[in-house]
């Protein structure tokens, strides 16, 4: 019965996206609506030939087919992402690539927004998704909670990055910082994340362990936020509901206010929060060592959750905000660095025995250098949120590379070595494909991050002093072309450490590629569900 309900929403979705694209305003609602066509019709067709196949009680099994897919996607837009990102940062070099004959879609302004949503969101989002999964299933022993959600949770996410994708080449954004989709892509990414909610707090309820792991403190406290950071961020008022365009709820200084809210605790609660319920689970996994403090997980937890969502107003120094609230976002950005650095000790000294395996373990290699990345951009964090130096790094490439020494260093390096700690043991082979490869991945991803970050910490601290540059009569030296000159050096090292990173990622994917399609199988891929 359920499937025929399936089938009939999912017809009423084919005809009405259709209808959409065929009154469209604009272009890009047009593609979008067509991606929902197809999108709908795949499924339509894919209910309708698995309608009548008998079930198969898969209750007693943990659900890691789901995993599965999120590894592959990982991988994938990691790849995609670095792509363009590695681009744009030719492009800035070399101006000729923003290539004419694209009609403007190749150009930097379309790809940027591009290459940070793939890199945060598809990237980033995948790996915290698939490794939710993971680790819910595992710290609760029970299956994923309510039946096919999971998929759907998957799937979803994946229609909202080909529908954010497509929508930044077409010139559909609210035209905010992080360049958020428009209206109807939002109000389906909130769909999906309400059900990935319930999919984890449903296992959470269902659990056997009576006792929750400090991950999935984390791993709650990321979910929730996002949602709220989502919500309020993306109010919008759509001009037509066959058009792309919207108005802002809130605009001028209010605006940027509520956007670096969402930005600032994007990076803390998604880009932070969840990764380090990635790091509290897979590090002692890998290091096969117990957490080196229980309680100190805790104080790190709920120090950090209290604190981050305050710190926002430090994007906003000498702007039309008030004063009290700029000064309000540097306290407790300068306070965030205890916390996390508390969260940097415990996964450190989780290694406390086990030092020698960095020898012998890149896997372990490369989450001990994520989170010395991690210790090393939340000191950088607080102290560019001081006054006195935003003064200097503001608006310049310096923030540039503390963004990327995060992201890169953090969160890249983490997550692969969370897939290839993942890989071998979702697909059930004896190990990966080559270790060797893995040591190759981490020596150019590393080298790739230190050019990257050294050659925007150079190039954007010489940008803010040539900027206020004046000489004896107070009139300043340097025009801004000069600044841009002064930096084609940094800017070919930037990229070139780009190219190493992506040369990393690509290795990563062959060698897991491999892992599963040459290595022996050792056990099922199914895992039985411990009994209570």
């Amino acid at each position: 019965m359920w499937d025929y309900v399936k089938l009939i929403a999912l017809g009423a979705v084919t005809i009405g996206a259709a209808i959409a694209a065929n009154y469209a305003h604009d272009l890009a609602y047009m593609v979008n609506a067509l991606t929902v066509m197809l999108a709908a019709a795949v499924t339509f067709i894919w209910v309708l030939r698995h309608a009548e196949e008998p079930r198969v009680d898969r209750s007693h099994e943990y659900m890691d087919g789901v995993i599965r897919a999120g590894a592959i996607a990982t991988a994938l837009w990691g790849v995609v992402g670095f792509l363009a990102g590695t681009f744009i940062a030719f492009q800035l070099a070399f101006p000729a690539l923003n290539f004419e004959w694209a009609q403007g879609y190749m150009n930097f302004g379309k790809l940027r927004p591009l290459h940070t949503s793939a890199v945060i969101f598809a990237f980033g989002g995948n790996a915290l998704i698939m490794s939710t999964f993971y680790i819910v299933q595992r710290t609760t022993a029970s299956r994923l909670w309510g039946g096919n959600l999971a998929w759907f949770v998957f799937w979803g996410f994946q229609l909202v990055i080909v529908l954010a994708a497509t929508g930044y080449l077409l010139g559909a954004t609210q035209s905010k910082e992080y360049a958020e989709p428009e209206w109807y892509v939002d109000w389906w990414l909130t769909i999906v994340w309400v059900a990935f909610l319930a999919v984890f707090m449903g296992t959470l309820f269902n659990r056997k362990e009576p006792h929750i792991y400090v991950a999935n403190w984390f791993l709650m406290a990321f979910i929730i936020t996002v949602a709220m950071l989502h919500i309020v961020n993306n109010l919008s008022v759509p001009v037509s509901l066959l058009g792309s365009k919207s108005v802002q709820v809130f605009s001028g200084v209010q605006d940027a206010m509520v956007q670096w809210w969402y930005g600032h605790n994007a990076v803390g609660f998604f880009l932070t929060a969840g990764f380090l319920g990635m790091m509290y689970y897979f590090v002692p996994k890998q290091a096969d060592r117990p957490v080196f403090s229980y309680k100190l997980s805790i104080i790190h937890f709920w120090a950090l959750i209290f604190l981050y969502i305050w710190a926002g107003p430090h994007h906003l120094h000498y702007t039309a905000l008030p004063d009290w609230a700029q000064t309000l976002g540097m306290i407790f950005s300068i306070m965030l660095w205890m916390p996390s650095w508390g969260g940097m000790i415990n996964g450190l000294m989780t290694l406390s025995g086990a030092w020698d395996k960095l020898r012998t373990d890149p896997i372990l290699r490369m989450m001990v250098v994520s989170i010395g990345f991690y210790g090393m951009s939340t000191f950088e964090g607080p102290m560019m949120s001081i006054k006195a130096v935003n003064s200097l790094s503001h608006y310049t490439d310096w923030t540039i590379g503390h963004v990327h020494s995060g992201a890169l260093g953090w969160n890249g390096m983490i997550t692969f070595g969370v897939l290839y700690f993942l890989v071998p043991r979702l697909w059930g082979r004896q190990g990966l494909y080559s270790m060797k490869l893995v040591s190759w991945h981490f020596w150019l991803a590393t080298i790739g991050i230190v050019l990257y970050a050294s050659s925007m910490w150079v190039t954007g601290i010489m940008e803010g002093l040539m900027w206020r540059e004046v000489d004896a009569q107070g009139f300043l030296v340097n025009a801004f072309v000069d600044t841009v000159e002064a930096k084609f050096p940094m800017y070919v090292v930037r990229a070139l450490g780009g190219v190493l990173y992506l040369s990393g990622a690509l290795i990563m994917v062959y060698n897991l590629w491999a892992t599963i399609a040459r290595q022996p199988a050792t056990s099922p891929a199914a895992v039985p569900v411990p009994a209570e």
